[in-house]
């Protein structure tokens, strides 16, 4: 997409940007700041940017990049939203090598079936198998 690339270099990220965000959506409010450093930092984390570098989106992936993904925290500032940035980023994704070969690549999203679907996402069909602690609450 001209005028907007993708990147894994972690150097080029904007906490300035990324927190404001993540810290007021439904997955993650109120998540401390050195939380969500940590967190990026041990993730495979792509960033969105304009030519000029200008950070405008974001996603990060929990790998062990052999057998398994966990794809969280994708946003698109809402100034940037509407004009295909979430495809190309979901396409970075997707294609990058440490997510090639993975058994399981997983995503929880309450918005976005939609997207996530356009790469091949589907509802998990034996959701009985899985289990979680869930605090929905801990960062509040």
């Amino acid at each position: 997409m001209q005028g907007f690339s993708v990147s894994t270099d972690q150097t080029k990220l904007d906490f300035d940007v990324i927190y404001p965000f993540i810290s007021s959506t439904y997955w993650a409010k109120g998540i401390p700041q050195a939380t969500l450093k940590k967190a990026i930092t041990n993730s495979l984390a792509f960033g969105v940017y304009t030519d000029d570098n200008q950070q405008v989106g974001f996603a990060r992936v929990i790998t062990d990049k052999a057998t398994f993904a966990y794809l969280s925290d994708v946003f698109i500032l809402p100034q940037f939203q509407g004009i295909g940035l979430a495809k190309l980023l979901m396409k970075n994704i997707v294609e990058h090598p440490d997510t090639q070969g993975l058994r399981r690549f997983m995503l929880a999203t309450s918005d976005a079936h939609g997207l996530y679907a356009q790469f091949g996402f589907e509802q998990i069909t034996n959701a009985q198998s899985f289990m979680q602690i869930w605090q929905p609450t801990i960062y509040q």
